[in-house]
């Protein structure tokens, strides 16, 4: 029987990314490899519970709304992730996961909406990026830049151009919430007329850093 390390699983709204704003279920596995300075959900690091399966899908299934975004932690550091996102897609959800981009993406059922978080420099863990995922990207996907400061910003525009990002999937471009300012960055993002879309984290406008929001 399939068991996965959950830390949470709870019904909110999508605050980043292409459905933004829509109600969602969010499953947040435990554990990450990863250490970026600015993760805002450092307790998903350890602890959890172990859950089956089927007791994922029946509690996604109380809540009644068609989308679920798997997230973290770093789901794809989990064997079972795999089986959960084709259960989903096959059961009809709307389904996104959000990876930093560390592991290897080639994988993940065809059907789910691989929101891919490229590391900055600022991040810390740039040097984890697996240059391999960009090959996988398709307009189904999207990319997160989340960023620091300027030199973030221009390592970020230096990778969207070489790349071309933009022409394989949607490209998101975010500020650290308290480390740089919203306007700044939308600032530069105009100035130099990247094709991008600009967000903030919608749900820390409403609730903050409240866990299970």
């Amino acid at each position: 029987m399939t068991r996965l390390r959950i830390t949470e699983i709870f019904h909110s709204l999508q605050g980043e990314g292409r459905t933004v704003g829509t109600p969602t279920v969010f499953v947040r596995l435990t554990g990450c490899p990863l250490r970026c300075r600015y993760c805002d959900t450092t307790y998903a690091f350890s602890g959890g519970e172990m859950v089956s399966l089927e007791s994922i899908l029946e509690q996604i299934a109380s809540y009644s709304t068609d989308h679920v975004c798997v997230t973290g932690g770093e789901p794809l550091a989990q064997k079972g992730v795999s089986e959960l996102l084709t259960a989903l897609c096959d059961t009809g959800y709307q389904v996104s996961l959000e990876t930093s981009g560390a592991l290897d993406i080639a994988t993940v059922d065809s059907r789910v909406s691989r929101v891919v978080d490229i590391k900055t420099p600022g991040s810390g863990e740039v040097e984890r990026n697996l240059s391999s995922n960009l090959d996988c990207l398709t307009p189904h996907d999207q990319v997160k830049f989340v960023i620091t400061d300027q030199q973030d910003y221009e390592w970020s525009r230096s990778l969207l151009m070489e790349q071309k990002l933009n022409e394989r999937c949607e490209v998101l471009f975010s500020p650290v919430h308290d480390k740089l300012k919203a306007s700044e960055l939308a600032d530069w993002v105009i100035r130099d007329r990247l094709p991008v879309r600009f967000q903030l984290q919608l749900h820390k406008l409403l609730w903050g850093d409240e866990p299970g929001r």
